[in-house]
């Protein structure tokens, strides 16, 4: 009995716990359909804002700057070659790369031995000549004197003929006579004849003479001019580049030994494009003597240079485009031929634009205004010329309006924002760094080194260097052109 008795009490309890975790699977299912029925609850909605700098647009008259990239040459350059073949002797000590020659200074001269022997000769030929013609001249004086005596022997003669017929008239004289005298006459005014002939033979002889005089001289002149040939001088005061040639080399006719560039008459030459350049012409179609700022960038210290838009190209050249512009330089310091410059050119004033940053204007050129409640309006504005970082814009309408300076993909109308205006801000100060005694002497060493960079800016790189806080974008210049 008592066997039987704990064996349905231990199944009673077994039954229990079976309908007590059934009870608690069906609640924990319930539970659950329950939770995945129900909605999931939002959170009460809250506007994002946005900070955003913003700038006041203000019309004013705006000079715009046209910038391109031309290189530095020279208005005159001057190839030396040699006029005459030969060997070079007299060698000037300045007849060298970079040497410094003024005008009219002999830098060399081909062996003038043989042009001298020409000049000798001709010069004998000269003096034969003269003496030719002075000979001519005296022939020419004795053939008038004989000319005159033959004249007066015609006189002569036909005075005796005439008093011949005068004694024959009278029956004193006979016709033996008179024919005599006639004969007398007639031979000499043949002899007058005979002496015209020779004083026309002694004026031919003259001009003969005269032009061979005049050849001779020509001849002296052009042997005088092979002669000077042989000295190469300065043309005009400059500084000498390509040199080839030293003392005693042979040199053959038209050869050339070197180029000779004037270091003060330099322009700089550089293209830009058409609509560029309809912006610099004037009224009447002229290119405007417009004001040109050179730029040359030295390791962080720039060369610069003023000068004038003189001129343009006549023509397009065979695959370029737009149109290739010259501009004179005035005092270029520093600046050599073939030198890769920047150069800005002062287009005319516009007025009524506004300078705006360039992240503030997008591609279809439009911008965000600043509304009511600090919400962002969608404006459209014309664009007219870029300028590095900014944009000139002409928005009249939007006069004293301010528009929000850099654009991102999460700003557009009706966006609220938060405006943050620097109108106050001070302007930053270039980054400085101090520098060690190593970094300083490595920096020191590269520049004392660089032969390409010209004195004056390395004097002044130099200078910078040797302070105790030197600017922070010179010495990232340096650094990136040693390599490291």
């Amino acid at each position: 009995m008592r066997f039987l008795r704990r064996s349905l009490t231990g199944l009673f309890l077994l039954s229990l716990t079976l309908g007590l975790l059934l009870w608690a699977g069906v609640l924990v299912r319930d539970a659950v359909e329950a939770r995945l029925s129900d909605e999931p609850g939002a959170p009460p909605a809250r506007e994002r804002v946005f900070s955003v700098n913003v700038v006041t647009i203000r019309p004013d008259t705006e000079v715009p700057v046209l910038t391109a990239f031309g290189t530095v040459q020279s208005r005159r350059t001057l190839e030396l070659r040699a006029a005459m073949g030969g060997t070079l002797i007299d060698l000037s000590p300045d007849f060298v790369d970079g040497g410094r020659v003024s005008q009219g200074a002999l830098l060399a001269r081909v062996d003038p031995a043989d042009a001298q022997a020409a000049v000798d000769r001709a010069g004998s030929e000269v003096l034969d000549a003269q003496a030719e013609q002075r000979e001519a001249d005296r022939a020419l004086r004795l053939a008038v004197d004989e000319l005159a005596s033959a004249e007066e022997q015609v006189a002569l003669r036909e005075q005796a003929l005439r008093r011949q017929q005068d004694l024959l008239a009278r029956n004193v004289g006979t016709a033996a006579a008179v024919e005599t005298a006639e004969l007398a006459a007639s031979s000499a005014r043949q002899a007058v004849l005979t002496q015209r002939r020779a004083v026309a033979q002694a004026e031919s002889r003259i001009d003969q003479a005269a032009t061979r005089l005049n050849r001779a001289e020509i001849a002296l002149a052009e042997a005088e001019r092979r002669l000077a040939d042989t000295e190469i001088r300065a043309g005009f005061a400059g500084t000498l580049s390509d040199v080839s040639v030293v003392a005693g080399r042979l040199v053959s006719q038209n050869e050339k030994l070197a180029e000779l560039v004037d270091p003060d008459a330099l322009e700089v030459a550089f293209r830009i494009s058409t609509p560029q350049y309809t912006r610099l012409l004037s009224e009447t179609g002229a290119l405007r003597s417009a004001p040109v700022k050179v730029t040359l960038d030295v390791l962080g210290v720039d060369l610069t240079a003023s000068g004038t838009l003189i001129r343009e190209s006549a023509a397009v050249a065979e695959g370029q485009t737009g149109r290739l512009l010259f501009a004179s330089l005035d005092a270029p310091r520093g600046l050599k031929p073939g030198d890769f410059v920047t150069v800005s050119i002062e287009e005319p004033p516009l007025p009524f634009v506004s300078r705006l940053p360039a992240t503030a204007v997008d591609a279809a050129g439009t911008v965000l205004v600043l509304g009511e409640d600090d919400r962002l309006e969608t404006a459209s504005v014309n664009v007219l010329r870029r300028q590095g970082n900014d944009v000139l814009v002409r928005a009249r309408d939007l006069a004293g309006r301010e528009v929000v300076a850099e654009r991102t993909p999460l700003l557009g109308a009706g966006i609220k924002v938060r405006p943050l205006r620097s109108d106050n801000a001070e302007p930053v100060a270039p980054e400085m760094l101090e520098l060690t005694d190593e970094r300083r002497a490595k920096l020191r060493a590269f520049v004392e080194t660089n032969n390409r960079m010209p004195a004056e800016a390395k004097t002044r790189i130099l200078t910078t260097l040797e302070q105790k806080m030197v600017p922070a974008e010179m010495v990232q210049r340096i650094e990136s052109r040693m390599g490291g």
